[in-house]
């Protein structure tokens, strides 16, 4: 049974909330002083009595980040809001991606940066002057294995000119066929050189793959789709700067990832700022997959996607300490 106070704070509430009373008109009307009102009104939302819920796109968004923020121990994270106006989610994502490399302070000197779809559009985006003089490297092979042509060094150049920087690229295939041949390709100088410019990279920016026929290392010759349902079979749930990991952020195939050339996942673990562009229903479990064991610092997101990361966590997902 309520109580005398509960009955009360619920008129208080009814009198502020439907009828639009101040609490001075409140106060009037119950014998009540204007301060006994305002801890009614508390009590109010205390008991439960009351529920505020903002409903504006923009402050669920704002939620979402702060707890995507606090469950991972991410240094930032960015939300964009299912479109309302027709505009394509990547797009949407993609272009929030830009306006956060450039505000991004202070100004990466040297940018790491992956290839893809979504790290194109990025590029894409990124205005003339967005930076002055950042370098960008590239973090992972990307010479295309078919006659399709490849766009990782047109999004690495594209980047680097509208940052007023240089690019430099890693001259070789994503994938090799042979671990020995990964060896020497990574023993030549120039190869080397462009290695060890990208363990050094003030930033990381890249995106993440699915384990399906759409995957771009499909696309450009490198796997098989007998390949990815092998990797799939293994537990893999996509691919992170070509090395493809299962749910918890771990490897699925050694000898894959010894062929592979680029920065490895303990690097982009390790990076102060490592940024992650991860949009749409088909990548949600490799967006969980890369947050949950902290592969980045910075997550840009969509909200449906934000809330499949967080439902995972809910439900005992492991999240690994970042460095």
């Amino acid at each position: 049974m309520a109580t005398s106070t509960e009955m009360l704070s619920v008129r208080a509430a009814e009198l502020y909330y439907e009828e639009n009373k101040t609490q001075d008109e409140i106060g009037s009307l119950l014998g009540l002083t204007r301060w006994k009102v305002g801890r009614l009104l508390s009590q109010a939302r205390e008991l439960g009595i009351v529920r505020i819920e903002i409903v504006h796109p923009s402050a669920r968004k704002l939620s979402l980040e702060r707890e995507l923020r606090e469950r991972f121990s991410l240094a930032d994270a960015v939300v964009v809001p299912s479109p309302s106006d027709g505009s394509s989610l990547a797009d949407r994502v993609a272009e929030a991606a830009a306006h956060y490399l450039h505000a991004l302070r202070p100004v990466p000197r040297t940018l790491g940066v992956s290839w893809g779809r979504t790290v194109d559009a990025v590029a894409e985006r990124l205005p003339q002057g967005w930076a002055r003089g950042v370098d960008v490297v590239q973090i992972n092979g990307g010479v295309s294995l078919n006659r399709r042509a490849g766009n990782a060094a047109s999004t690495a150049v594209a980047i680097a000119r509208s940052g007023g920087g240089q690019a430099t690229l890693l001259p070789s295939p994503a994938i090799l066929e042979h671990r020995k041949t990964r060896l020497a390709i990574e023993a030549d100088r120039t190869v080397a050189g462009v290695l060890e410019r990208a363990a050094g990279a003030s930033a990381y920016l890249y995106s993440a793959g699915v384990a399906d026929a759409s995957s771009v290392l499909v696309d450009s010759g490198y796997l098989s789709l007998d390949d990815i349902a092998q990797l799939v079979a293994r537990g893999a749930v996509g691919d992170v700067v070509g090395r493809y990991i299962d749910a918890d952020g771990n490897i699925v195939d050694n000898e894959l990832d010894e062929r592979t050339v680029g920065v490895s996942l303990e690097q982009l673990r390790a990076a102060a700022v490592a940024i992650a562009v991860i949009a749409g229903e088909p990548k949600h479990a490799i967006a969980r997959a890369v947050v949950s064991s902290s592969l980045c610092s910075v997550f840009i997101t969509d909200e449906a996607t934000a809330r499949a990361v967080l439902d995972s966590s809910d439900s005992g997902t492991t999240i690994q300490e970042r460095s």
